[in-house]
C-alpha cells in the first residue's frame, strides 16, 4: 500500500491550514488596531440576538424568497461540511467512508447531504440571475467595481463546482459500489448523483477511480482554497457574523453614544476647583475629539467592516441615498476596511506603522458623505449581521466639528446661536417670548 497520496494530503492540510492561521491572526491583529470598548454583561442578550441574527436569519426572512434561498445555502454551506471530518480522517489514514459502519444513519446523512447539494445549485444559480441578468441595482451601485464585484461571482462560480464535484464523486462511487471493485464498501444512499449514474454506465473501472478521486482531490483542495479566500472576500461574514452580532450594540436606536472625552472635558469646565492649565503641563497628547482615521475607532466597528457582506441593503433603504447624494451606508463599510487593509499591509512591510500622508476621512470618505446622513439608523435596522455604519458617521463627524470646526454653514449658525441664545433660534429669549406672542 502507497502512503504518497496520505503524505501529499497532509503537506496540502498543513499549507492550507496554515495560511488560513496566517490570515486570521492578521486579522486579530488589524481589529485590535481599534480602541478599546466595554462590552461586558447584557449576555442572554447578547446570546439571543446572535442567534436571531445568524441562525435564526431573521432580518434575512424580511424578504422571505430571498432569505430561504440564503438559508439553504448557508445550511449546506454548515451541514455538507461536515462530511469535511470524513475527508480528512480518511486522507489522512487512507481509508474509504471510514464512517460508514454507522449503517442507516451514515445512509441517511449522505442522502441529506446530496438533497442539500441540489438545493444549494438551485439557490445559487438564482441568485447569479439576480445579479447578472435581472441585474438588481442594488448590486451595481457606484462601489461595487472591480474586486468587489468580481468577489460576489467568484463565489457563485465556486459553490456550484464544489457541490458539483460531491455529486458527481458520490456518482462515480456508487458506481464502483455496484461493480463490487476493492476498496469502494457498500455505504451511503444517492438520492440526487443516481441520476448521473447513467452517463458513467459504459465507464471503465480504472476511469471510474480517476473520476471518483480527481473529484475527491478537488473537492478538499477547493474546500483549503474556499477557507484561505474567505479573507480576502466579502464572505469573510461566514466567520465574523457570530460575533459581530453577540458584540452589537444592543441600546435601543437612536440612543447617542456618551463620549468620555467630551464628558471629562465638560467635567472640568464646570469644576471650579479645576486646574485650567493642567493639561497644558500634561506631557501626553490631548485625546482626539472623534475619528479621522481607522485608529480613532473602536474594535468593534473595525470588526464591521470585516464583516460587511456588501449586499447593499443599507444604501437600498438610505433616504439620503434614496434622493441621490453621494452616502452609501455600504460604501463607508467597505472604505473603512480599505484603508484599514492598507494600514496592516504597511505594518507587514515596515513592521510597524509608519505615517504614510493618508487617513481615512478625506483619502477615503469625504465630508460630503458624512453630513449627507440624516441619522434615522435605516441602516442599522436592516444589516442582517449587525453592522452599525452610523456609528463610524458620528464619529467623524464629531471629528470635524471638535477638532476641525468644519460643520456645515447652516450647523455652525444653530449652534452659535445655542451658544449666544440658549435655542437654535436667532432670537434672545426676551425677543422669542415676543415673536411667539404675536
Amino acid at each position: 500500500m502507497s502512503f504518497l497520496p496520505n503524505i501529499v494530503f497532509l503537506i496540502l492540510l498543513c499549507i492550507g491550514g496554515g495560511f488560513f492561521i496566517y490570515n486570521i491572526r492578521k486579522l486579530i491583529r488589524n481589529i485590535r488596531l481599534g480602541k478599546a470598548e466595554d462590552t461586558s454583561g447584557n449576555h442572554k442578550e447578547r446570546l439571543k440576538n446572535m442567534l436571531w441574527l445568524v441562525l435564526g436569519q431573521q432580518k434575512m426572512l424580511v424578504r422571505p424568497i430571498v432569505g430561504i434561498l440564503h438559508i439553504v445555502v448557508y445550511a449546506g454551506f454548515l451541514i455538507i461540511n461536515i462530511e469535511l471530518l470524513e475527508i480528512l480522517i480518511d486522507g489522512i489514514l487512507g481509508t474509504h467512508r471510514v464512517f460508514a459502519p454507522l449503517g442507516k444513519f451514515y445512509n441517511s446523512l449522505i442522502a441529506s447531504f446530496e438533497i442539500l447539494a441540489l438545493l444549494v445549485i438551485v439557490s445559487v444559480t438564482v441568485f447569479w440571475i439576480r445579479r447578472h441578468i435581472l441585474k438588481i441595482p442594488r448590486f451595481h451601485k457606484a462601489e461595487l467595481k472591480g474586486w468587489a464585484k468580481k468577489d460576489a461571482s467568484n463565489i457563485l462560480y465556486a459553490e456550484m463546482v464544489m457541490m458539483s464535484l460531491f455529486l458527481l464523486m458520490n456518482a462515480a462511487d456508487a458506481q464502483l459500489q455496484a461493480l463490487q471493485v476493492p476498496h469502494y464498501i457498500q455505504a451511503g444512499t444517492f438520492p440526487i448523483s443516481q441520476w448521473l449514474r447513467p452517463l458513467l454506465q459504459n465507464v471503465s473501472v480504472g476511469t471510474l477511480i480517476i473520476i471518483e478521486r480527481s473529484c475527491w482531490w478537488l473537492h478538499i483542495i477547493g474546500i483549503l482554497c474556499f477557507l484561505n479566500y474567505l479573507y480576502y472576500s466579502k464572505h469573510l461574514h461566514i466567520l465574523l457574523a457570530f460575533p459581530n452580532t453577540y458584540f452589537a450594540s444592543i441600546r435601543p436606536l437612536g440612543t447617542s453614544k456618551v463620549n468620555p472625552i467630551v464628558t471629562r472635558e465638560v467635567k472640568l469646565m464646570l469644576d471650579p476647583n479645576a486646574d485650567s492649565f493642567a493639561t497644558a503641563q500634561d506631557t501626553n497628547p490631548p485625546d482626539k475629539f472623534g475619528a479621522s482615521d481607522v485608529t480613532d475607532l473602536t474594535w468593534i466597528q473595525l470588526m464591521n467592516a470585516y464583516t460587511c457582506t456588501e449586499c447593499g441593503r443599507c444604501t437600498d433603504e438610505c433616504p439620503a441615498n434614496l434622493t441621490g447624494k453621494k452616502l452609501s451606508p455600504r460604501a463607508i463599510m467597505m472604505k473603512t476596511r480599505d484603508r484599514l487593509e492598507e494600514i496592516g499591509r504597511n505594518i507587514d512591510k515596515q513592521g510597524t506603522f509608519q505615517p504614510d500622508g493618508k487617513q481615512l476621512l478625506g483619502d477615503y470618505i469625504t465630508p460630503e458623505e458624512l453630513w449627507a446622513c440624516t441619522t434615522c439608523n435605516a441602516c442599522v435596522e436592516v444589516c442582517p449581521v449587525g453592522i452599525n455604519p452610523l456609528s463610524i458617521i458620528m464619529d467623524m463627524r464629531q471629528y470635524l466639528v471638535m477638532e476641525q470646526s468644519a460643520a456645515p454653514a447652516e450647523l455652525n449658525v444653530m449652534m452659535t446661536n445655542i451658544e449666544n441664545n440658549g435655542a437654535p433660534w436667532a432670537y434672545s429669549q426676551a425677543d422669542r417670548a415676543i415673536v411667539f406672542d404675536e
